[in-house]
């Protein structure tokens, strides 16, 4: 397979609030994680660190400017890629053990995954392209062969625990259903949920493995009450509170 090689690997957009949104825009959609730094006084937090295909903390190193806590919202390959390029990293606890070791090798090429994974991603709407990404990081970047390497996290998370930036606190929301370990950072000062993909306004994926349809019910009738003004995904674009409602109910009738 012929792929060119990438002249930048990632992309920027200034939001509002200090956050700016991360991308690979050389990942297929499904992959394509939404990385967020969010600026604080005292240091500054990144909610995921997308597939680690090519360096996230070299590209960003513009944004890098102060202590930098790394937050993995779940273990899945394409939130914790470049996770282990940063010293302080957070996780939940149902997911830490998953980041102590390296990842199980991972093909970019279609045809070397199950069938029934394929089949599960298709169902929820994807379109999944003979290979996931449409580009290369480097010429001799090997599609068949990829693992990250280990992550282990410096601080553990539950319900309930904090996050605090000095200006800025957000609270852990364990949001399980998408994956075990699942959470949600919750700004309750400016009312603004880093879902992870707990939920984001495109397809949800709760038939891959680790995936639980009755605890995503539970997380989707908590998440229709949250308060929220605006959510920024783990993919696709964010979205506001009315959207939210509307996106976990729609969930709790197709599933409940």
């Amino acid at each position: 397979m012929s792929l060119r090689v990438a002249e930048r690997w990632f992309e920027y957009e200034r939001l509002s609030d200090g956050v700016t949104r991360i991308w690979e825009p050389h990942v297929i959609r499904v992959m394509q994680c939404n990385i967020w730094h969010v600026r604080g006084r005292d240091r500054d937090l990144l909610i995921d660190t997308g597939m680690g295909i090519a360096s996230l903390h070299d590209a960003a190193q513009h944004l890098f400017d102060k202590p930098l806590t790394a937050v993995a919202t779940h273990s899945h390959l394409d939130h914790i890629g470049s996770l282990h390029e940063f010293h302080d990293r957070i996780v939940h606890r149902e997911e830490a053990d998953t980041l102590t070791r390296p990842s199980d090798n991972f093909s970019m090429l279609r045809d070397e995954h199950p069938v029934e994974l394929i089949a599960s991603l298709e169902r929820a709407g994807y379109v999944i392209d003979s290979c996931f990404v449409t580009a290369l990081p480097h010429a001799n970047f090997n599609l068949l062969q990829f693992r990250c390497p280990p992550a282990p996290a410096t601080r553990v998370v539950n319900e309930g625990d904090v996050i605090d930036l000095g200006d800025r606190v957000f609270e852990i929301l364990h949001l399980p259903g998408h994956s075990p370990g699942s959470i949600g950072l919750w700004e309750a000062a400016t009312a603004t949920l880093f879902s992870g993909d707990a939920i984001y306004d495109g397809p949800l994926l709760d038939e891959i493995p680790g995936s639980d349809i009755p605890a995503y019910l539970r997380t989707m009738r908590r998440l229709e009450k949250l308060p929220a003004r605006v959510v920024h995904g783990g993919h696709d674009p964010s979205f506001d509170g009315a959207r939210l409602r509307k996106l976990a109910r729609d969930y709790v009738d197709k599933r409940g």
